[in-house]
């Protein structure tokens, strides 16, 4: 007969695979899982790997996240409606408060390979249903491999929207201002670039969000002075700073 120890790693293992079919079947991640049961993203992979044991309270919070039964024999839990307000960390914005900024944006930044050229691409802002809060998306980049996605964050507390994403410990940060009255958004973005040889070297310049179709030239990539779009987007890129929604000091 089984030790009780075995016993329960095997449950352990079966709880794990079912886990993993769920967030394979609805095509979420571990940290949307994890935000969705209130428990720690570490806990989660830990548990998943084998590392530690699944705790009876872990395994419910993640019943009830998912609305659906992870033990054997356990009475399937009613299926739980979405959630409509996102963690704590993040806000604890509503899924109504924030429906405004969802949307497609033309997005502006300085290029980091070419002086004063603009590169343009498209980010998308959405209310990912089963994790509870606003995404983003990047699109239509000329260096597609490097195109970020990640969480929103909107605190009442300083009224800014940030675009964060954290990969392996790597992390960028987009930091809006409020919106002006034709929908734009202005603000900082801080990341790396990749140097000399594999140097990575930390970069900002004034971003700026464009509702998609507000403006006449649209187009994306790399847009140079000369090319047809280029004054347009460098008047709208220039009000980052030049109506103080980010500041440079040294």
């Amino acid at each position: 007969m089984p030790e009780p120890d075995e016993m329960r790693a095997a449950e352990g293992h079966a709880i794990a695979a079912r886990l993993r079919e769920e967030l394979a079947r609805r095509r979420i991640s571990r940290q949307a899982l994890a935000d969705m049961a209130r428990i720690s993203l570490s806990t989660l992979e830990k548990a998943l790997s084998g590392s530690r044991q699944f705790t009876l309270a872990t395994v419910i919070r993640l019943e009830e996240a998912l609305g659906t039964r992870l033990r054997d024999g356990a009475a399937a839990p009613e299926t739980a409606p979405a959630p409509d307000t996102a963690p704590e960390h993040m806000g604890a914005y509503s899924r109504a408060a924030v429906h405004w900024i969802e949307a497609d944006y033309l997005t502006l930044r300085a290029s980091f390979g070419e002086p004063g050229a603009i590169y343009a691409y498209v980010t998308r802002i959405f209310w990912d249903d089963a994790a509870g809060h606003l995404r983003f998306t990047e699109a239509e980049r000329i260096d597609g491999a490097f195109a970020q996605k990640g969480h929103v964050s909107m605190p009442n507390l300083s009224g800014h929207t940030y675009l964060a994403t954290c990969e392996a410990g790597q992390h960028r940060l987009i930091t809006l201002g409020r919106p002006t009255r034709d929908g734009c958004m202005f603000g900082l973005l801080a990341t790396l670039h990749a140097g000399t040889g594999s140097q990575l070297i930390p970069i900002a310049s004034p971003v700026a969000f464009v509702p998609r179709g507000q403006t006449k030239e649209s187009g994306t990539g790399l847009v140079r002075p000369g090319d047809p779009a280029f004054a347009a987007f460098r008047t709208i890129l220039d009000r980052a700073i030049n109506d103080d929604f980010c500041r440079f000091r040294q």
